[in-house]
């Protein structure tokens, strides 16, 4: 799919038509997909190592090539962006490089960039689009995105760098393809590109407030900025009143050219004020939020699957009876599927993997042991068996040639000859001392489970992380927890055993009982905790966009450790296996 193509009108039924063709010839796409990243690519340092010569066949690819992870191609990546123009991974210069986005090992990698992973996007995008246009038709209307757009900057060869959200949203094509779609952004650039999110943040709700009858969609890269900007909607709504009320920006907002962009769309308007006065003091603890701010939205958009899932029951709460529809999967890396089935509830989305934007292969994983691969035998795109887990192995157009990517997945149906994928769990985002093994996953259900006895109260888990402490003897696991206001001792040490029985894995129950793993301990943190994780990550020069909690902190991110540990106000040992 080239480029010049986007400009042209969308046509939601032969983008649908033209995905039914690829996924009914899944195995021969792969195979010519294969060949063309092989051929524009062979001539490459990094290919020409492994003794293809010029052979372009899955056989002789498999046998050639090794499976590899970030830390194998780190050296050859890094050589791009301190400015060697040899081609090393790929035959055409790389320009751009992606960072991810560094909340799991504590800092962001590096990963190469091009046109071809760009248009895999819009593909991604269109096609995702027009599944979604049928089942839920938009008119002419806007879309609320709270997106934001950390800085690029340049990389010691003068390569331009930032997130992968960044390089979209920074792409000419990207706003090209939202026009064609009908929905444009509520935000002006400005706004999206601020140097300073709470301030863009701000600005994106009064744009969505301007807009109110306009806007049929709300969206983020993920569930957690949506509920973050409502939240912070809670803190704030009084002075936005006050802005559109009087025409005139809050002082809070400081950046020039945002002041100037938002005083093109901001005028007095009493009658606008009154409406989102007597809303907001009408509702009871915010229930229905969203569809009485924005009474046409006909859904709510975003990642909302893995480390999202904690925040979907406040997301329900804000959203009222309003459909919440799963984004599609990718990665920094390049992206994986679409959700083809978006009338599925955010918990059972299933991706349909695109078999013409990347090469790939499944290693399979033994069962109940996530993370132990079998022989390193993987299979293709249409020899995956149903119900079974892999993780997933791919080599795209930007140089990353049988990369790990690192997520579990499970094979969970078929559209036509591609699998339909559900994602289980990050491969290295475990618990574990010993022979226990505890997912994000089982530490959601376990911190779900254990927040139960909050709800007599009228509290909340406003967010949560979990590490093992090894330095201890026996190690043991520690959760950290910010809750929405106070409750008493009694009832947490509750709660700490609750967590500590509630991790059903069979490793982790024989260890405790023997003490082989020691006391579960249950840290509870000041309220703004994980707001100051969201600041020290921006820092770092990542995107709000995004920002995704660690759930599973390990050794090496030592400041995300030091500023979880910094804000304890209380601690709990669990006595369930005394």
């Amino acid at each position: 799919m080239m480029v010049e193509n986007i400009e042209q009108k969308f046509d939601a039924e032969q983008v649908i038509e033209d995905f039914e063709v690829l996924t009914k010839n899944a195995g021969r796409i792969q195979e010519e997909t294969l060949e063309k990243i092989l051929k524009e690519n062979g001539g490459t340092e990094y290919l020409k190592q492994w003794g293809l010569n010029g052979r372009t066949d899955v056989k002789t690819f498999k046998a050639c090539v090794p499976i590899v992870s970030h830390n194998d191609l780190e050296p050859y990546i890094q050589r791009i962006a301190d400015g060697d123009l040899s081609p090393i991974l790929t035959g055409k210069p790389i320009e751009t490089i992606s960072l991810t986005s560094g909340t799991t090992q504590g800092k962001p990698k590096f990963v190469p960039f091009n046109d071809e992973l760009m248009n895999s996007t819009m593909q991604i995008f269109k096609t995702s689009f027009a599944f979604r246009n049928k089942e839920f038709p938009i008119g002419n209307g806007k879309a609320l995105q709270f997106i934001y757009s950390s800085k690029q900057f340049k990389t010691k060869g003068g390569l331009a760098a930032g997130t992968a959200t960044t390089n979209v949203y920074r792409n000419a094509q990207f706003k090209k393809i939202m026009k064609a779609m009908s929905t444009p952004v509520c935000s002006p650039d400005e706004v999206i590109f601020g140097p300073d999110f709470q301030q863009s943040l701000y600005c994106h709700l009064l744009c969505g407030l301007i807009f109110r009858d306009e806007v049929q969609v709300i969206s983020s890269m993920f569930a957690y900025s949506i509920v973050h900007a409502f939240r912070t909607f809670e803190q704030v709504w009084e002075a936005l009143v006050v802005d559109i009320r009087e025409g005139i920006l809050s002082s809070r907002v400081t950046v020039p050219s945002i002041r100037l962009a938002m005083s093109k769309l901001l005028k007095p308007d009493p009658e606008l004020a009154d409406t989102i006065y007597s809303k907001c003091s009408s509702l009871s603890n915010w229930y229905g939020l969203i569809p009485e701010l924005f009474p046409n939205t006909k859904y709510i958009y975003g990642i909302m699957t893995g480390s999202m899932e904690p925040y979907l029951k406040k997301l329900r709460h804000y959203a009222g009876e309003l459909p919440l529809l799963g984004a599609d999967y990718g990665s920094s890396e390049g992206w994986v599927g679409i959700n083809v089935n978006p009338k599925f509830p955010p918990e059972m989305v299933t991706y349909a993997v695109l078999p013409n934007i990347s090469y790939f292969e499944f290693l399979p994983l033994e069962e109940n042991l996530i993370g132990m691969e079998q022989a390193n035998c993987p299979v293709g795109l249409t020899e995956v068996k149903l119900g079974e887990e892999y993780e997933i192995v791919f080599t795209n157009f930007a140089g990353l040639y049988r990369y790990r990517l690192g997520d579990v997945v499970k094979i969970k149906g078929f559209h036509n000859d591609t699998p339909e994928l559900q994602f289980v769990c990050r491969r290295n985002l475990l618990l574990s001392i010993n022979i226990d093994k505890n997912t994000e996953k089982d530490l959601q259900l376990a911190v779900e489970a254990a927040g139960k006895h909050l709800v007599d109260k009228k509290l909340e888990v406003v967010d949560f992380t979990g590490h093992v402490n090894v330095s201890a003897d026996p190690g043991h696991y520690v959760i950290f927890w910010e809750l929405s206001g106070e409750t008493t001792d009694e009832m947490l040490q509750e709660c700490c055993n609750c967590l500590d029985t509630s991790f059903l894995d069979a490793g982790y129950v024989s260890s405790r009982k023997v003490n082989g793993i020691g006391a579960l301990e249950l840290r509870i943190v000041k309220r703004g905790t994980f707001h100051k994780i969201l600041d020290h990550f921006v820092g770092l020069g990542g995107a709000v966009s995004q920002f995704k909690t660690p759930r599973c902190v390990g050794p090496k991110n030592s400041s995300l450790i030091q500023i979880l540990s910094s804000n304890v106000v209380k601690s709990y040992s669990s006595t369930a296996f005394c």
